[in-house]
């Protein structure tokens, strides 16, 4: 005897639910505009910035599965996924206050400045981590399948506008009079006080989810399962191994497009500072501490804001295009629109144009945080939704570590320290991953059958 279906949610609750996203994503926001930024300024040079930013991809590696396969097995009085994003919220607001203040502590601790650094950005991360994951599977808790594409939609219409707000704030300070310059081995104070305000906003959101939400019970989600739900042996951190061994071939497929889409993302995240430095403002590769250098920092932000901006517009475009074109299809064209995006800001030399390079960011970006998880949840069982969301992020970390380990590398040694070059070779790997959407990736309407077995396969 098949379970009940899970109750409809209202607009209203759906953003609710989602809302803690929005200060999630001003942190990471945050952190993409500016990292790169303030490492330079502690004195790393081109090649070595993609090394640093390993931290990130390699703290979700170890972090999500972790914290999915836990809260898979977490029943507390504050519910099955908030107690993660309180801790996590909680660890990056530290991280957030740390993180651009590496150089004053090193003055009182007498350590190096670069290294402090690196270890607050991989606490940041790994906060942001913890918090994140249990957000991607609430929707699946939470939501009719049916309903999955609304509600990703909606949280990546909040990542769009927590995004904004973090890659625009340094420009916004600086406009009210906050310096962006700072003496060499500092950071400025914009920078700064921008990270304060995103760790404030952080806290504030996350308890806005916890207190207007609540989690079903146990006994819910067995009567969603029929019964099931609540039949489950005493969980082992070894389970992650025989879940990742068992994942659905949609799974599979949709990791492959995964892997080249966040290899562009993460080539455009940590050299586009240096990139615009180089080919639009005519810098030496060398030079990282001038005004010129942190103006081409305030760019990126605005740029990295941009596509988040329009990523908004496009996330609620999202649900109707894919009912009337197809999910897979949706995604593919959005991926497009992105390569050629990152292409586009090599052949655009004003860079008052490049906000048109943005728009095709901002649709893929859009379908990025929304379509692959509005597919992969057709085919995941309920009781296995936080540790295969966290399973389906190597798909996004490894193409970044490996991006990281050799990005720097190339650009310093094939391209001359052109980072511009590189960020085109992000776009082409965007196009890619078109392409494999198209290929590989099957259809809700198209294998029905299929899907059933795989749930059925990975369920017991």
């Amino acid at each position: 005897m098949a379970g009940k279906m899970k109750p409809e949610l209202s607009l209203t609750q759906i953003i609710n639910m989602s809302m803690g996203f929005l200060g999630i994503q001003m942190a990471f926001g945050l952190q993409n505009g500016n990292a790169s930024r303030i490492l330079a300024n502690l004195g790393a040079d081109v090649h070595e910035l993609s090394w640093f930013w390993l931290v990130a991809p390699i703290t979700g590696l170890i972090v999500q599965p972790i914290i999915g396969h836990m809260g898979d097995n977490t029943w507390s009085p504050l519910g099955r996924r908030k107690p993660y994003f309180l801790i996590g919220a909680i660890l990056c607001s530290i991280g957030l206050v740390l993180l651009p203040n590496a150089a004053s502590v090193t003055q009182m601790f007498a350590a190096n400045a670069l290294l402090l650094a690196v270890i607050f950005l991989a606490m940041m991360d790994a906060s942001v981590n913890v918090a994140m994951e249990p957000f991607r599977a609430l929707v699946g808790d939470m939501l009719p399948k049916h309903q999955g594409t609304i509600g990703f939609s909606v949280q990546t219409i909040l990542i769009g506008f927590g995004a904004v707000l973090g890659s625009y704030l340094p420009d916004w300070l600086t406009k009210l009079g906050v310096s962006n310059v700072a003496p060499k081995g500092f950071v400025a104070d914009n920078v700064i006080y921008s990270f304060y305000v995103g760790a404030v906003l952080l806290i504030i959101s996350i308890l806005y989810t916890i207190i207007t939400t609540k989690e079903y019970s146990p006994e819910e989600f067995a009567a969603f399962e029929d019964g099931k739900e609540i039949e489950y042996e005493k969980s082992k951190f070894s389970d992650i191994f025989k879940d990742f061994a068992a994942i659905p071939a949609q799974m599979k497929n949709l990791g492959i497009v995964q892997f080249f889409s966040w290899f562009a993302l993460f080539t455009m995240w940590v050299f586009t500072t240096s990139a615009l430095a180089t080919h639009h403002l005519g810098l030496s590769p060398e030079d990282t501490h001038s005004k010129a250098f942190n103006d081409a920092g305030d760019l990126t932000g605005k740029l990295f804001g941009m596509y988040n901006l329009w990523a908004i517009p496009f996330a609620f475009l999202l649900t109707p295009i894919a009912k009337w074109i197809g999910k897979k299809q949706t995604h593919a064209l959005a991926l497009l629109c992105g390569g050629l995006g990152l292409i586009s800001m090599y052949f655009i030399k004003e860079v008052d144009n490049l906000w048109i390079s943005m728009i095709g960011l901002g649709f893929a970006w859009a379908s990025i945080l929304a379509m692959p998880y509005a597919m992969l949840i057709e085919v995941i069982p309920q009781r296995k939704m936080g540790v295969y969301m966290g399973i389906f992020n190597f798909f996004i970390v490894i193409p970044q570590i490996i991006n990281g380990l050799f990005g720097g590398p190339i650009v310093s040694g094939i391209f001359g320290k052109q980072a511009m070059d590189y960020v085109v070779v992000g776009g082409v790997c965007m196009l890619i991953g078109a392409v494999v959407t198209m290929i590989f990736v099957k259809s809700e309407d198209e294998t029905p059958k299929e899907i059933e077995e795989e749930i059925k396969q990975v369920h017991f």
